[in-house]
């Protein structure tokens, strides 16, 4: 595989943004060029280096990767402005969705290597993403693994696992940020000022994922380690129960089945 020289980023919102700063920051030596709906936006991603434009179509024209960072509604419009520029280059895109082989045909015809659905999360920006791609079952399955490796941890898998993958980890940075907000208001009823409670919730909840995961360990392993019979720990964790706390996480994941 040819290594990638330049990648264009069309649609440096908030995920595009996230993939932009940390291949900026984990991938120095891959040149960048971004595109944003306004040419404000553009001024931090310049600061940093990055090619910038407000054309679809230059930022696509130079690269070996094209990622699209746009909404889903505006996937098949932008790719009508890069069509001539995408012959043998790979094409990621972001949008939640959008499968891989609806990408395919809208671009028959185009000579594009492959098309990706790519699902990171926004913490791609600090090297710690959970990603999950669509598999192709081909060489640029590697090439699109080892890229977003860079970000953090990224499996590809088939379409059915990638919805799971994007409620698990990409939605779920939202869902675990609601946890810890819960758990700030519960700290500040118990006493506690906001700015140390809201300390103490991300350490916890740093602490606990690290644990465990060095230790290679199911989540309930290290439950049982704190939970003392007839402590307080069983009693919160009880109480929780009771108002549906693990019902309600499933339900939030499955919810766009319904």
């Amino acid at each position: 595989m040819e290594p990638i020289q330049k990648i264009a980023i069309i649609g440096a919102g908030n995920m595009g943004g996230a993939v932009a700063l940390g291949l900026r920051r984990f991938a120095p030596d891959i040149a960048l060029a971004v595109t944003t709906a306004h040419a404000s936006t553009l001024e931090k991603y310049a600061a940093l280096g990055m090619e910038t434009t407000l054309d679809n179509a230059v930022a696509a024209e130079g690269a070996d990767v094209v990622i699209l960072g746009v909404k889903p509604w505006l996937v098949q419009s932008v790719l009508e402005q890069i069509r001539p520029c995408l012959s043998g280059k790979l094409l990621l895109s972001l949008a939640a969705g959008i499968p891989a082989a609806q990408m395919q045909e809208w671009l028959a015809g185009t000579g594009v290597r492959a098309a990706y659905t790519v699902i990171p999360n926004l913490a791609a920006e600090i090297g710690e993403s959970m990603t999950f791609a669509s598999a192709i079952l081909g060489e640029a399955d590697q090439m699109v693994k080892s890229l977003f490796d860079k970000l953090g941890k990224t499996l590809i898998v088939n379409e059915k696992r990638l919805q799971a993958g994007m409620m698990v980890a990409s939605c779920g940075t939202a869902f675990a940020l609601r946890y810890a907000r819960a758990a700030m208001e519960g700290g500040i009823q118990l006493g506690l000022y906001p700015k140390e409670a809201m300390e103490a919730v991300y350490q916890t909840m740093k602490g606990a994922v690290d644990l465990a995961e060095s230790r290679s360990a199911h989540p309930e392993a290290e439950i049982d380690r704190v939970t003392t019979p007839g402590g307080i720990t069983i009693r919160g964790l009880n109480a929780m129960e009771d108002a549906g706390f693990t019902a309600a996480v499933i339900a939030g994941l499955t919810s766009f089945q319904q």
